[in-house]
């Protein structure tokens, strides 16, 4: 039996976008309704563009039509929550553009705000609804490569014009960790849960990270490594590594090149899993409007972006003092 599709808003008019919009309106889901800017004439430019129905001059104007029952938000980093509060306050449900935060409190006061208002709050890890991603986690679970012993995650690229991209805007929460490297620790976090530990070293260039690389430290015995770049050559890797084989990832963020491998050991074949296609920017919007329509509970909640907040935070706390960071170091307040 469907749904009725949710009504949709989008604030902003950031180039993610373009992966958004296609499936949105594709989708019997979501009716994808207004879009809204700073500036009136880019706003109608835009919709007319991408043929959307309303535009903005201004996000409060949009958030302010009756009509639409949910945004998506699409701003830089630093935005991400005083707008995601104000579209709660508004009484919409809010799907965030990745990451939410790296403060830990912040998280909080979403989320005690979004249920106090009956509302889904999202952060949108696209990554986490690809079926490949599913298959990967059930198969590292399931023990397909036994014990779990290591995860590598890797997220790299050039920067074609570092000078202008708002990424490298240290007042704008910029920097290859809160940018590519979200994914990285996502990915660490699916596969061997929160971390006990953390230690993070980081390249500056202009105020921000331009590189970083991060090792997160289980109880269990399991590591996580991984390194995200400005600065490096284009590569998407995940690997999961256990005490009977190895499985790998490469295309684990958007799934372009889909396929897992799993190899027994050194000299055994590699074998090839096939997954079932599907884009994860249409099944995480699905995924949203069946959360607000109370068919099944969202994917990614509270306690995932909670989880991925404190691990943000110790990592920068582990690269600014110089030190490894135990997780029950954070204040909770921060």
């Amino acid at each position: 039996m469907g749904i009725d599709p949710v009504r949709l808003g989008i604030v902003s008019t950031a180039a993610i976008n373009r992966n958004v919009i296609p499936h949105a309106k594709a989708s019997l889901l979501v009716d994808l309704l207004a879009v809204a800017s700073r500036d009136e004439a880019r706003a109608r430019d835009y919709a007319g563009e991408w043929q959307i129905e309303r535009s903005y001059g201004s996000y409060d104007a949009l958030l302010a039509d009756p009509n639409i029952e949910a945004v998506y938000i699409s701003l830089p980093n630093h935005e991400h929550v005083p707008w995601t509060l104000r579209a709660l306050e508004a009484g919409k449900h809010v799907l965030c553009e990745k990451p939410l935060t790296r403060h830990p409190a912040e998280v909080e006061r979403v989320w005690d705000l979004a249920e106090s208002l009956g509302l889904v709050v999202c952060e949108a890890f696209m990554w986490r609804h690809s079926p490949q991603t599913k298959r990967f986690a059930e198969l590292v679970a399931d023990g397909a490569i036994g014990k779990l012993q290591f995860v590598r995650s890797l997220f790299s690229y050039v920067m074609s014009d570092p000078a202008t991209d708002v990424r490298m805007k240290k007042e704008w929460e910029g920097g290859s960790l809160m940018d590519i490297g979200t994914y990285c620790v996502s990915a660490v976090r699916l596969l061997a849960g929160e971390p006990e530990a953390v230690y993070g070293e980081q390249v500056l260039g202009a105020g921000v990270d331009v590189r970083f690389s991060g090792l997160m430290r289980y109880s269990s015995g399991v590591r996580g490594l991984f390194y995200s770049s400005f600065e490096s050559p284009s590569r998407k890797e995940l690997e999961a590594v256990g005490t009977d084989g190895v499985l790998r990832l490469y295309d684990p963020w958007h799934g372009w090149r889909g396929g897992i491998e799993l190899q027994r050991d050194e000299e055994a074949e590699i074998e090839q899993i096939e997954v079932g296609a599907g884009d994860p920017y249409r099944l995480e919007l699905e995924a949203f409007a069946r959360a607000i329509r109370g068919e099944e509970g969202p994917l990614l909640g509270r306690a995932d972006a909670l989880g991925q907040a404190r691990a943000l935070a110790a990592l920068y706390l582990s690269a600014q003092e110089g030190r490894p960071i135990e997780l029950s170091e954070l204040d909770p307040k921060v």
